[in-house]
This record gives structure tokens, sequence and C-alpha cells, in this order.
């Protein structure tokens, strides 16, 4: 991650990489955080290169907790939602930070046919089932494999998911690694294995607000580039319909970049008044790469963050924080409101 600008973030396949200038020695530390109501250990693992480029993780969810990172002037601000303590992971639970699965977004009904056979999966948002079901990867305890520190620090999760555990066939084995180079470099990169034939899809969801999680106004003002000439309009529910309609004329038009609440509230789009805000699929490209490519851009132009992702994958979710509704009391004492935050997946 480097700043003032650009302060780059880049995703790839399943991985997530933020790149900063730097050159000092990247440092890796352990501590609790806490023991879950079923009485397992939770810890948090804190990555540091010096350059005042911070992440701590925790083992609920393999989650970033925390993402401190310096502004223009070198202020460093916590940009990414989250909880003090692990209690209110367990009793709110939001997906800040997690690692999502066994397969990220919405499945329709919670169902799906492979090989013939039709798996059912329980439905935790309305009629569909979201980022793997009621007990997706992100409400368990991750293992701690592996910390290091030196030219890179780093820490490596795994998670063993049974056969049929939500629904979902084959057990599978899944790794999420986060490093953080002396360079500023920070990479999460996820993997999986199966038994049997099986469907995954591992994302990492962290709320980004660039001007410091808890800025009531910051989320509104940043300015959001898609290269994206198309996106996946969805259904009342929120499942894709399967066309693919062009942004231009749209509020989904983010080609030239615009700041992220200018047209957000504009309810005479019936897409928008579907997802709330945005809760949309962006069309990248058809298909996946070799190469990485630029897949979005976020500028805060009050602290100069600027957040690049870099994917070789067709899509991303872009998803405006429209169910935040000021009930949920993170970091700091601050309330979580609807617009505070953006994701994208």
């Amino acid at each position: 991650m480097h700043y003032d600008p650009p302060l780059r973030l880049a995703a790839f396949a399943a991985s997530l990489l933020l790149l900063s200038a730097g050159g000092f020695a990247a440092e890796s530390a352990r501590a609790p955080f806490g023991t879950t109501l079923s009485g397992e250990a939770v810890e948090a693992i804190t990555l540091s290169n010096g350059r005042g480029i911070t992440v701590r993780l925790i083992s609920l969810g393999a989650s970033i907790q925390a993402l401190t990172v310096p502004d223009r002037d070198g202020k460093p601000a916590d940009v990414a939602l989250g909880y003090d303590d692990l209690k209110d992971y367990e009793a709110k639970p939001q997906y800040f930070g997690a690692t999502v699965g066994r397969f990220a977004n919405r499945i329709a009904r919670g169902r799906f046919s492979l090989d013939g056979k039709t798996y059912q999966l329980p439905v935790n948002n309305g009629p569909n089932s979201l980022h793997g079901g009621t007990r997706g990867f992100d409400k368990v305890v991750w293992h701690v494999d592996q910390v290091t520190h030196g030219a890179k620090a780093s820490v490596t999760f795994s998670y063993k998911s049974a056969d049929g555990d939500q629904g979902y066939p084959g057990t599978l084995s899944a790794v999420a690694t986060y490093s953080l180079g002396e360079d500023g470099d920070i990479s999460v990169e996820y993997r999986a294995t199966t038994d049997k034939p099986t469907i995954v899809n591992l994302s990492n969801h962290t709320y980004f607000n660039l001007a410091g999680e808890g800025s009531s106004d910051g989320v509104l003002r940043q300015v959001l580039t898609l290269p994206a000439a198309q996106y996946t309009p969805v259904d009342a529910t929120l499942i894709p319909t399967g066309e693919l309609r062009a942004v231009q004329g749209t509020p989904f038009d983010f080609r030239a970049g615009k700041a992220i609440g200018k047209e957000l509230r504009d309810a005479r789009d019936e897409q928008i008044r579907f997802g709330k805000g945005y809760d949309h699929n962006f069309v990248i490209a058809k298909e996946p790469s070799k190469e990485l490519h630029l897949t979005a851009k976020v500028e805060d132009p009050v602290s100069g963050r600027v957040l690049e992702i870099l994917s070789n994958q067709p899509g991303v979710q872009f998803y405006s924080g429209n169910f935040l509704d000021g009930t949920v009391i993170g970091k700091n004492g601050h309330a979580y409101r609807q617009g505070d935050a953006f994701v994208l997946e």
C-alpha cells in the first residue's frame, strides 16, 4: 500500500494484494483474542512493516480485524470496519473482514445441482443462501498453522469442512495465507482441495472506509472507478437474472470514476431499489485471464488514500454497505450506518 496517490490494493484469483513503498523488515506478533461461547480459543496475529502499515487478523473467520495505513500526511487510520471484542463478532456477525465460504455471494433458494444430484443448503438471506449458509467459514475458528517474520511476515490459517457441512458435498480443506512484505505488500491467498466434486468460491469480505472506520461521510465522497461496460442485474431477492446489461446511461456507470454517493439513492432505477444501493456484480471481462488487470480503484480526496484492486477474475461484486443500519456498534464505539463502508469481492 502506498498513498497520495496511489495507495494500491490488488486481488488475484482468490487473493488480495496491498502494495506500498517500503524497505523495512516485516514483523509479526501473536496474542489471545478471547474464547468463543463454545470454548474455542481465538488468536490475533499482527503483521507490521515499520512504515505505519499494520494488519491485525483473527482466527475466527480468518478475518482482517484491523488495517492501519497512513494518509498523505503520514497520519495513520484504521480503514477496515470491525469489532473490538470477540463477543461482538459472535453476537452480531456482519462478515467484517472475514473469509466467506464455502461459497461467497448468494445461491438461489439455497439449491444447486452437480453431476445430476440436487443439494439443499440452509437459507439465511430471504429465500436464498448467502456466504456459505447459517454457519459459513466466517463463523468458525480456523487453525493457525504458521506465523513468520523477516522479509515477509505472514500467517497461514486452515479449516477442514466436513462432507455435508451446510449441505455441501465433499470434505473441503481450505487454507488462507496473509502476508505483509517489508516493501508494504499485503496479500491473502486462498486455496482449497476436496475429496469429491463440490462447489467452492472463497472471498475476503473487508468493509473499507478510506477516511477511517467510523467516518460517517467519507465513503459517499470517495471516488470509485470500475472498468466495466456491463453489470449483472438482479431480481428482487438479489439473484442475478442472467442478463448482462450495459452500464451506459445508468447509475452503474463508473468507467470514468464518480463519487460512490452520487447516484447511490437514485430510486428511479429499479436495480438501486432492489439492492437499497449497490449490491451487484460488474463484468470486467468475459473470462478469467492469465494476467492481472485493473478491477477497481477507489480514491478518497481528503485523506489522499487511493485503493487499487487488480485481479485475473472476470467480475467484482460492489456492495455499498446497504444493510448497515446504525444498530451495529463497531470499533471505538462507532455506529456503522447505511453507506458507511464499501466492499469489493
